[in-house]
């Protein structure tokens, strides 16, 4: 019988999804609790508009930039690392057999079995460092260009988050009106965000979207509720 062509499909953007939702959620949650908090202090659409806007700029340079850090600092530690065993392999090489051949036996693998492998890999002193990164540190090799990329996407999704619970804001002439609306469009970004989010994540997503949206509503509610209170 003709053998049906086996096709393995993996997600692999795991990056990107993760810099989307690290942006995004912050982006429609911390614009719409400060908005939300404003309408319960003033009515004034331009203030808040003006308020969000700045929050919006402010937070997306700030989240992209602790985005950017973030990745360099996880190239710099990949480098050390490397460094670190590469010169181990050469001081310390039956040590780093050792560990190689513990690894090798965590899999089940019987000494027997271990040993032809772990001479072989020793034999090969770029694919021996390879193998401890991965294996024994459980570290990637990084992109070199993920720095930037994860700026952009951070601070990308963050704008596109925030503009969500401030676009009514810009086209309802009063701040009560847009109110209610803002919340109503923003709770239902939330839950399609985080049913999203589950789908790519491999939680449950409507469970996933359930919770976004009442993590996000609450804070709206916390804001205004202490901008009423105060004013």
């Amino acid at each position: 019988m003709p053998q049906t062509e086996h096709t393995e499909r993996h997600f692999t953007a795991g990056d990107i999804v993760r810099d989307i939702v690290i942006g995004m959620s912050d982006g429609l949650t911390v614009p719409f609790a400060l908005a939300a908090g404003l309408s319960g202090a003033v009515n004034s659409s331009a203030i808040i508009i003006t308020a969000g806007l700045a929050e919006i700029s402010a937070g997306s340079i700030a989240m992209g930039l602790g985005g950017y850090l973030a990745a360099k600092s996880d190239a710099e530690h990949y480098h050390s690392e490397r460094e670190r065993e590469s010169q181990e392999i050469i001081r310390i090489p039956e040590e780093e057999k050792a560990e190689v051949a513990q690894i090798f036996r965590s899999y089940g693998l019987t000494d027997a079995e271990t040993e032809p492998l772990v001479n072989s890999l020793s034999q090969r002193p770029r694919a021996w460092v390879d193998f401890m990164m991965r294996y024994e540190l459980g570290l990637e090799k990084p992109d070199p260009g993920r720095a930037i990329t994860s700026a952009l996407t951070i601070a990308g999704a963050y704008i596109a988050g925030g503009l969500i619970p401030l676009s009514p804001y810009i086209f309802l002439s009063t701040a009560r009106s847009a109110l209610w609306v803002s919340v109503l469009l923003t709770l239902a970004a939330l839950l399609v965000f985080g049913y999203v989010k589950g789908h790519f994540t491999g939680t449950r997503p409507l469970r996933s979207g359930v919770q976004t949206m009442i993590i996000g509503g609450l804070a709206a509610a916390a804001a205004f509720a202490i901008a009423r209170a105060i004013s």
